[in-house]
């Protein structure tokens, strides 16, 4: 699967480079907390990976990672938007372009850039120059109106992911309706649930992304 074009630094699947995908959604619906779970466990099927992060003006999810433990703080690139975090994975992705062509030449083998958005509304959405595939996430927390809401990302995303399942009872949620009209709204495009807290679901989504850009590692 390739969306970005043949003269690009980097081809991602099939081509002289590492894959990137795109993890994206709403301010608090776990985007960090998921790509935390995600390291380990595409580490241990032999996954070479980095991760970009933006942000507005600081690179606090950047730092977050490099003091999980979970990555070597080399493998971890902060890009500060200056603006509306989506505007540089969207409008003009040159920024992130650049950032993941560094780690490809500081990481010879690398074979998988994460690029994680800054968060925003449900009009968030990746440049397809940027990224071979993306994942939006979002939360059961964020209310169960999200899917009928049809914003791009929920639509157009490659993989929805619908976070803090442990949460539904708590706020009121019919989970089971929520996914339906998540499923519905999407038209048969993939939908995973997971607890990011707990680990619930991170193989399903490990999984999603090794079957779509890692030739099923």
């Amino acid at each position: 699967m390739l969306h970005r074009p043949s003269d690009s630094a980097s081809w991602g699947v099939g081509g002289p480079g590492a894959a990137r995908i795109g993890i994206g959604g709403p301010v608090g619906s776990g985007k960090t907390a998921l790509i935390e779970r995600l390291i380990p466990v595409l580490s241990a099927r032999g996954v070479d990976l980095a991760v970009v992060t933006n942000d507005l003006v600081t690179k606090e999810d950047a730092e977050r990672l490099r003091r999980s433990g979970l990555i070597d703080p080399a493998r971890v690139s902060a890009v500060e938007a200056g603006a509306c975090p989506h505007t540089v994975i969207r409008e003009d992705p040159t920024l992130n372009m650049a950032a993941g062509d560094e780690l490809e030449r500081r990481l010879p083998g690398l074979e998988l850039i994460i690029f994680e958005s800054g968060g925003d509304n449900l009009a968030s959405t990746f440049s397809l120059d940027l990224v071979d595939w993306w994942i939006f996430v979002i939360d059961v927390a964020g209310g169960d109106d999200i899917p009928r809401k049809r914003g791009p990302g929920v639509l157009r995303c490659d993989l929805l992911v619908v976070n803090k399942i442990d949460l539904a009872p708590y706020v009121g949620v019919d989970l089971d309706a929520m996914l339906d009209e998540a499923r519905t709204v999407r038209a048969g495009k993939p939908v995973v649930v997971t607890n990011a807290r707990t680990g619930e679901g991170i193989p399903a989504v490990a999984d999603a992304i090794g079957r779509a850009v890692l030739f099923a590692r």
